[in-house]
């Protein structure tokens, strides 16, 4: 699943200006993948203002994190 999200996730963060997005490997993370309670991948998060307003686990298509993203 996360091969399947990661291209989208780089489009995504290709097309928005309003947000940063980005990914996390949490192999190479490990600390951060636990600090944001990361217990099976993918795993979306979305943070404002430093703190997690929306997280979700699992596949999903392109326009279903775009929505997400926005909330």
């Amino acid at each position: 699943p996360c091969r399947m999200v990661s291209p989208l996730v780089d489009e995504i963060a290709d097309e928005t200006a309003d947000a940063k997005v980005g990914k996390i490997n949490v192999d190479d993370e490990p600390e951060l993948a636990q600090a944001f309670g990361v217990m099976s991948i993918p795993t979306l998060v979305v943070v404002e203002k430093g703190k997690v307003v929306r997280q979700a686990t699992g596949a999903r298509p392109k326009q279903a994190i775009v929505d997400f993203l926005k909330g």
